[in-house]
């Protein structure tokens, strides 16, 4: 009897693993998919999701469950379509195409704003994907006059577009390190348009930024303020880092990239030398996280007790993918493809029950102003889409 219970209950352990080993895992409730599964349900979700010419999606707070939609105005009204131009590439389903040249279209009336130095973020990112995919000589159009615009900008006292209007009566011209990003523009217009007079503007601001916005550890400040009558420096300030001296995750992201966009324009090997020391300076930081995403400033006092900043990580990520095309660096590769493992993971992707139009968790929009903290945000989604490009088009 005793043999038989336990022949019995053998069967009963060896039929119950076998049924473990084929039900799918679950993890609080939620059946857990593969990344590659994932990140296919949260390509979907863009299609899947309306919007209009005056509010355009920006971000997703998990604690209020809302998306935080904009208008054209707003600097990162351009990497919504620029993520569609970007999943249409990665898919090549038509119905993301037409939905990027629908959401491109809610923003052309800013190629002629005037009152903002973003125009890069906002056009190239948009009508520049678009042009890249097809050639569209409306779309080319739109750039050389978005260029234009953005030459007005440009003081050739101080050698460099002015970034905010703002604040005019503390900082009589600021000019801010993510300025750079909006050089490609200047860089691409002058490229389809034979005009040089942007390229020229674009290589003078990177050559006063390169004199005047890095420390001797080549961290970048984020803000320098100029005398508009001599050209000379005012003052090296922060607007979104945890203070003057500190240096803010995102800033020096900005610096990195820029540099290496400009060695890529030009073949100046100053540019080169800067993307990567700025490049070391920020792999090398020990604070710096073994997952490779960084937290929001790497001088905040709190570390490890902050929060982190994903869109960072894929700025750097997606420029040292083309920094190591230039140098051979295998370290910069490295970090690009851990922090795409990294990302492509639950703790970092959003759960498919989530409807809003985002991929990835735990950005940083503002810390000192307390807002879009530890959220989803339509920019770190663009550059992780063009590193998982960039690193597919290595292959």
């Amino acid at each position: 009897m005793g043999k038989i219970w336990c022949k019995g209950f053998c069967i009963l352990i060896a039929l119950a693993s076998l049924s473990c080993k084929k039900a799918p895992e679950k993890k609080e409730g939620i059946l857990r998919i593969s990344a590659d599964s994932l990140l296919q349900i949260r390509y979907q979700k863009f299609l899947d999701y309306r919007i209009d010419s005056i509010s355009i999606p920006r971000s997703y707070d998990p604690k209020t469950k809302k998306v935080f939609k904009v208008a054209s105005k707003d600097w990162t009204s351009g990497f919504y379509p620029g993520n569609l131009w970007q999943l249409f590439k990665l898919t090549g389903k038509p119905a993301f195409k037409s939905k990027a040249i629908e959401t491109t279209d809610y923003i052309e009336q800013e190629k002629y704003n005037d009152g903002t130095h973003d125009m890069g973020f906002k056009m190239y990112c948009s009508f520049g994907e678009g042009f890249e995919v097809t050639k569209n000589d409306h779309y080319k159009s739109v750039l050389i006059q978005s260029a234009t615009t953005l030459s007005t900008r440009f003081n050739k006292k101080v050698g460099s577009i002015r970034s905010w209007d703002f604040n005019k009566d503390i900082w009589e011209y600021p000019v801010i390190i993510d300025n750079m990003m909006n050089l490609e523009l200047l860089f691409e217009a002058t490229k389809i348009s034979g005009d040089s007079t942007f390229h020229k503007i674009a290589v003078q601001h990177a050559n006063t930024t390169l004199k005047n916005h890095f420390r001797e550890d080549n961290s970048s400040f984020h803000v320098v303020v100029y005398d508009t009558v001599t050209g000379r420096i005012k003052d090296k300030v922060t607007h979104q880092g945890f203070n003057d001296n500190s240096s803010w995750a995102r800033g020096q992201a900005w610096g990195i990239y820029g540099f290496t966009m400009c060695y890529r324009y030009t073949g100046n090997s100053v540019y080169l030398e800067q993307a990567r020391k700025s490049a070391e300076f920020y792999l090398k930081h020990n604070s710096l996280t073994e997952d490779g995403i960084p937290f929001w400033d790497f001088n905040d006092p709190s570390i490890p007790n902050t929060i982190k900043d994903v869109s960072a990580a894929t700025i750097v990520a997606s420029a040292l993918v083309e920094l190591a095309n230039f140098t051979n660096e295998k370290a910069y590769l490295e970090y690009s493809k851990k922090v795409l493992k990294t990302l492509k993971s639950e703790a970092y992707l959003l759960p498919p029950e989530i409807e809003a139009p985002f991929i990835l968790k735990h950005s940083t929009g503002n810390w000192p102003k307390n807002d879009e903290m530890d959220v989803s945000i339509n920019y770190a989604d663009y550059y992780f889409l063009e590193l998982i490009l960039r690193i597919k088009n290595k292959k």
